[in-house]
């Protein structure tokens, strides 16, 4: 829940070093708080759902602001949101077609690859802003092969 916070301190504040600051310590409690929950065996439906909600939030929210601050452009915004995007579709489809039969949506390894590389992304806007664009370019392709992943493990798993 902490990072709905700070998706909410990134937007009001515009100082960059509180800015990287922000996006640090969202990086840092999305590893604690998924490595805390296995290590203690402490996982819970609650968190597992929560947690990527609140990754997506933030994410968005962070992404969302640089756009309309100029700070990167509309095709990048789209690119470093692809898998979100894909994901929400996904979701609404599985959610109106009736016959689908209802799978366990569990974290991959591609997906969890797509989140670390949108928040360095989001650093290097504010860090190193002309490296953005080819981190925009290796998000959109992990972000293509998570959607492969994800739609083909959702496959596997319907078809048992």
């Amino acid at each position: 829940m902490s990072r709905l916070l700070l998706a909410a301190a990134f937007v009001f504040v515009h100082d960059p070093v509180f800015r990287f600051a922000v996006l640090l310590t969202a990086s840092g409690t999305d590893f604690l708080d998924g490595w805390l929950a296995r290590r203690q065996r402490a996982t819970t439906k609650s968190g597992a759902l929560i947690d990527p909600i609140a990754d997506r939030l933030f994410v968005l929210t962070a992404v969302t602001t640089y756009v309309v601050e100029d700070a990167i452009t509309t095709g990048a915004y789209f690119i470093l949101l692809s898998r979100d995007i894909a994901t929400l579709i996904g979701f609404l489809v599985a959610r109106s077609v009736p016959w689908l039969r209802a799978v366990v949506f569990r974290a991959r390894l591609l997906g969890k690859l797509v989140t670390a590389l949108q928040l360095l992304t989001l650093m290097a806007v504010i860090a190193t802003p002309t490296i953005v664009p080819s981190l925009v370019r290796v998000v959109g392709a992990a972000s293509a092969a998570s959607i492969a992943d994800y739609t083909l493990a959702l496959w596997r798993e319907r078809a048992t």
